[in-house]
């Protein structure tokens, strides 16, 4: 018998079937399972299915090639994750267009507290060289996970510089996980994968089509709290990578460059539009995103101190879990009446305490 696993994967493969209708058709069955086990009339009368995409998961048949991926899949320790599990990235998830199925290989958290993208020009100026080196050594001090999208350029330098550091970094690739664009960077997806990761959408045998590329750039932006730009022309991913950080309501930094190189012009485009944030250094991003510019340990394995100071913020927040067993992020911002950036940080600051866990959904609970 097929496993749920399987049907997960066939899901993905059936034509006419894209992410915004298997995340429609799970609001009415549970399971990928319970879609191909439905009657055709029953997949017709959902909006977005009708009759032609119930007719194709009906006459779906091609579970061959489904064993093969799932072969391929557990001899290169790769982690699939479908939409409704719970190590699905939660910011991902609030996305409308976000990947119906994930394969990760790799070490990293996809729900690290503090995530941010990192992405630029594939020439990068001698300037741009080194302030993204300097900025990604400063976020991963302070206990930042990088994202990015291993191409030429920054993105592979804020990998690398990640690595050196020993700290968690993750590439979003255009492709399958059974080969590696560009073939250079291969050294540096190797190294990522002890402390970091490789996360794709794409089964095995997908080559990296020039289409690829900006779906790929969506979850690079979804992935993170924040978007950072190092340098960019007027065209070209790391733009399109911004627009949608920015539609995703993230907030997106970038650095001024010298006015008149082509280098410059995207950056500078995105900030006199104020579609980003101008900083010059890592504490500019710190301070607007209310990070504390410590060093910050996982939190995976520390237990909640007995005796706790909190702020009055925090009080608030806490108090609405002696009526609430869980809240989503949207209620607590509603009932404790805070502002979005006072929340940010005190819910935060409770995580890093261990007095509250978040779950799939941006919904949180108390741990004690």
């Amino acid at each position: 018998m097929p496993s749920e696993l399987m049907y997960q994967i066939a899901l993905t493969q059936v034509p006419m079937i894209g992410d915004v209708t298997i995340r429609k058709l799970l609001d009415h069955f549970p399971t990928a399972t319970a879609i191909f086990q439905a009657r055709r009339h029953e997949l017709e009368r959902i909006e977005q299915v009708g009759s032609a995409r119930a007719a194709a998961i009906k006459d779906f048949t091609d579970f061959r090639e489904v064993e093969q991926e799932l072969r391929f899949i557990e001899e290169n320790n790769i982690q699939v994750i479908f939409y409704g599990d719970e190590k699905y990235p939660g910011r991902l998830r609030t996305c409308l267009d976000a990947p119906a199925l994930l394969y990760f290989r790799g070490n990293a958290s996809l729900n690290a507290g503090r995530m941010v993208s990192i992405v630029g020009t594939r020439q990068p100026s001698a300037y741009g060289i080194r302030i993204c080196e300097q900025l990604v050594k400063e976020l991963c001090s302070n206990g930042v996970t990088i994202v990015s999208g291993l191409a030429y350029g920054v993105d592979v330098l804020a990998h690398a510089t990640a690595v050196a550091a020993k700290a968690p970094t993750i590439g979003v690739l255009a492709h399958g996980l059974d080969r590696m664009y560009p073939a250079a960077h291969s050294h540096v997806a190797a190294s990522m994968e002890q402390c970091g990761g490789l996360l794709t959408e794409y089964p095995r045998h997908t080559p990296p089509d020039k289409q690829h590329f900006p779906r790929r750039n969506r979850i690079v932006a979804g992935l993170a709290d924040a978007t950072i730009v190092i340098e960019s022309g007027m065209k070209g991913g790391s733009l399109i990578t911004a627009a949608m950080a920015g539609a995703y309501n993230r907030d997106v930094f970038c650095f001024p460059g010298r006015a008149g190189e082509w280098y410059s012009a995207g950056c500078h485009e995105l900030i006199r539009k104020n579609k980003a944030v101008l900083i010059t250094c890592a504490a500019d991003v710190m301070n607007a995103m209310g990070w504390e510019r410590t060093s910050v340990s996982p939190v995976a394995g520390r237990q909640p101190s007995l005796f706790v100071e909190l702020s009055p913020e925090e009080r608030t927040i806490m108090q609405l879990f002696q009526q609430n067993k869980q809240l989503h992020l949207e209620d607590i911002y509603v009932l404790s009446r805070l502002s979005g950036s006072q929340i940010a940080v005190a819910v935060f600051n409770l995580e890093m305490q261990c007095l509250v866990r978040c779950l799939p959904g941006q919904i949180y609970e108390p741990v004690i």
